[in-house]
């Protein structure tokens, strides 16, 4: 049962002030489109490069305990686990800042906000063209740091 029958007319008559009244129906407005993804994985990719940045401190931080921790927090970095993971870095960080621009052509020219789907297309089509030189590049790193 709703916390207000009446959507809170009554209330709102009580105190202009109230809240508007609860919707009938509670849940996502989201309907799945190209606009929510883009706004997921820009969020999704926004952790993710944070993420990295507080790893990234913490193991810059950690020269200051000498160049034995250093070096032993480094060849981690050798590992093909932790390879796989730069190119997902590197596929974050491309899309990421591709999605930027859109956003920022966006805000600055409104307009372009009825053609929000060619953007994406065309940031999804520049950040496949980017990632095949860098997944060729980083991938090579990858096989090596299987062998």
């Amino acid at each position: 049962m709703r916390p207000y029958p009446d959507g809170g007319a009554a209330r709102r008559k009580e105190d202009p002030k109230a809240l508007a009244p609860v919707p009938g129906r509670l849940g996502t407005v989201y309907r799945g489109g190209q606009g929510q993804w883009a706004w997921a994985l820009h969020r999704i990719t926004g952790v993710g490069v944070l993420l990295f940045l507080f790893a990234h401190i913490l193991d810059t931080a950690l020269v200051g305990f000498g160049p034995e921790v250093f070096n032993r927090v480094v060849a981690v970095y050798h590992n093909p686990l932790i390879r796989l993971l730069e190119m997902g870095l590197a596929a974050m960080v491309l899309f990421h800042a591709l999605n930027g621009l859109r956003i920022v052509a966006i805000d600055f020219f409104p307009r372009l906000a009825d053609r929000h789907q060619q953007l994406l297309a065309a940031v999804v089509s520049v950040w496949v063209l980017l990632m095949i030189p860098t997944t060729y590049f980083m991938g090579r790193l990858l096989v090596r740091s299987l062998r």
